[in-house]
């Protein structure tokens, strides 16, 4: 085993850092208190290679490795999660693509986002199917060159200004998951309604709409795999994605410790620094602790797909551990600035919010620890 970092990917966790530190963070507290879409923030990250990540090279992306991707996103999550989760959207609706498309449609569906920014969106959550995916009622039906979509979409990110979205849908819904199908709509067809601006807690530099779909063509050369294949496709991307969804976590939960080193030596009690009651000692050291032992699960588990291995147990317990990880240390940080740290005025009580995302999107904490059971019992 080797932990040493390239000096390629050193690299490129500088020139996140350096972004995040010097373009994010200072607007992340605007977009937060406004909830405006990042537009700014976002075309600079399309200009440093941050969107389109793990389209290879050849399809126009950056072709990082998992490893690279979770490198670069913890570091933009330090500086707002809500903007990274608004960057990682596109990787997160192309994964079903890139991993199971035909090479015309990877060629025809993902080589337009290296010519310029554009967005894209991952449509499986419905108002009655989020966890419980195979109970989704999207409907298309086959009508002769084209599927007819119907159904609605909820909680979709940057849905208010996709380019592109990938949606999952069944043929049959009698066959509950082993019905559903992967399809690809392009541009804003007729039939297509998005929804208002979901007025969140956290993350609220990511826009979060609803989507309705209404008799929306689709033509069956835009059909990601087989019928009936949509089921596997959504599993397996989201083995994909958990361990950049893990590395958000670590983002956030590093930021709230650093800022709860820095108060705990400037604030005094009782004539002297509150980092020097032992009390203060132990919640710090469980931080560093916690957050140091999800980046190692987060990076095992993109190690694995960098290795052709199959990673849904560790990606789940690094995509649970780091949601769980992240609240419990955004909490206690919120605890160390004691009344300040629930004053918009200081930077915690954000990161807090922020947190609490992770653990209910791409798999709750529950989901997460359902998915774990069931590898287990394999």
């Amino acid at each position: 085993m080797d932990f040493q970092l390239s000096d390629s990917q050193r690299a490129l966790q500088e020139t996140a850092r350096k972004f995040a530190r010097e373009a994010i963070r200072p607007k992340a507290p605007h977009y937060d208190e406004t909830a405006e879409f990042p537009r700014d923030l976002m075309s600079t990250a399309y200009e440093l290679g941050f969107m389109n990540q793990g389209i290879p090279a050849e399809y126009g992306g950056s072709g990082l490795s998992h490893l690279e991707q979770v490198l670069v996103c913890e570091e933009l999550a330090w500086g707002c999660a809500g903007v990274t989760t608004s960057i990682f959207a596109n990787d997160l609706a192309n994964l079903p693509i890139l991993l199971f498309g035909t090479e015309e449609q990877k060629q025809r569906l993902l080589k337009p986002f290296g010519e310029r920014m554009r967005l894209s969106c991952f449509c499986l959550t419905e108002p009655s199917a989020g966890s419980d995916v195979a109970n989704l009622g999207s409907t298309a039906r086959r009508d002769g060159d084209h599927y007819i979509l119907n159904g609605s979409k909820c909680f979709i990110s940057n849905g208010g200004y996709a380019d592109q979205f990938t949606v999952f849908a069944t043929v049959d819904k009698g066959r509950r998951h082993k019905g559903i199908t992967c399809f690809v709509v392009e541009g804003k067809p007729p039939g297509l309604t998005v929804g208002k601006h979901e007025n969140k807690m956290g993350q609220r530099a990511s826009n979060t709409v609803s989507l309705t779909f209404e008799d929306v063509r689709v033509p069956v050369a835009n059909r990601i795999g087989e019928e009936g294949q949509g089921f596997p496709i959504a599993m397996e991307t989201l083995d994909h994605s958990r361990p950049v969804t893990a590395s958000f976590s670590l983002g956030i939960a590093r930021a709230a410790l650093e800022h709860s080193l820095e108060y705990s030596a400037q604030r005094q009690t009782f004539g002297k620094p509150i980092r020097e009651h032992q009390g203060l000692q132990f919640m710090l050291a469980d931080m560093a602790m916690n957050v140091q032992a999800a980046r190692l699960l987060t990076w095992q588990s993109a190690w694995m797909l960098d290795n052709g291995q199959k990673n849904t147990l560790i990606s789940s317990y690094a995509k649970c551990f780091a949601a769980d990880m992240a609240m419990k240390v955004t909490t206690d940080a919120v605890q160390v600035y004691g009344g300040y740290g629930y004053m918009k005025d200081y930077p915690v009580e954000k990161l807090m919010r922020d947190a609490k995302l992770i653990q209910v999107y791409e798999g709750t904490s529950q989901v997460q620890r359902i998915v774990i059971a069931k590898e287990l019992f394999k």
